[in-house]
C-alpha cells in the first residue's frame, strides 16, 4: 500500500478536529453539485452545501460524515473542510434525527401559514436534519445495521 497515492484529510469545525487521516478519495456535497476529490486534484476553494461526505480510506472503508455546510480547500496532496458542524456517521442517534426532522417540518409548516415568514431560514434548517438522516442511514447500510 505504501505505493498507493493518498491525500492528507482534515475535516474541522468551530468545536473539533472531527476526523484527520491519509485517505484515497472524498465525495463533498459543493454548491454547485456533488464532487469527489482524488490524489493530485487540481487546487480549488468551494462553499460546501449541507449533506454527506463519503471519505474512503487506505484500507478501502468508508466514513460517513454529515456536514451543515461550510468551505472546502483542495491543495494537491491536502484537503481542508473547515464546516460548520460536522458529525461521523456513528455518532448520529435516530432517535435525535427524527425529533429534529419532526420539529424542522412543523417549523416550516408554521412558517407558510404565517404573513411575515422567512422559508429561506426554515429551508436551510431542514436541509441540514436531511442531511443528517442520509448519512445516518448511509452509515447504517454500510455497517449492515437495520
Amino acid at each position: 500500500m505504501a505505493d498507493k497515492k493518498t491525500i492528507k484529510f482534515e475535516i474541522v469545525t468551530p468545536e473539533r478536529t472531527v476526523l484527520s487521516k491519509e485517505i484515497m478519495q472524498v465525495t463533498v456535497p459543493t454548491q454547485d453539485g456533488e464532487i469527489t476529490i482524488l490524489p493530485e486534484h487540481i487546487p480549488l476553494v468551494s462553499i460546501l452545501k449541507p449533506g454527506v461526505l463519503e471519505i474512503k480510506s487506505l484500507d478501502q472503508s468508508m466514513d460517513i460524515i454529515s456536514v451543515s455546510g461550510g468551505f472546502i480547500e483542495v491543495l494537491r496532496d491536502k484537503v481542508v473542510v473547515l464546516a460548520d458542524t460536522a458529525e461521523r456517521g456513528e455518532e448520529l442517534d435516530e432517535e435525535r434525527v427524527a425529533t429534529a426532522k419532526a420539529k424542522a417540518e412543523k417549523a416550516k409548516a408554521e412558517a407558510i401559514n404565517r404573513e411575515d415568514y422567512d422559508l429561506s431560514a426554515v429551508a436551510v434548517r431542514l436541509e441540514v436534519v436531511l442531511a443528517r438522516e442520509r448519512a445516518l442511514h448511509k452509515w447504517r447500510k454500510l455497517k449492515n445495521i437495520k
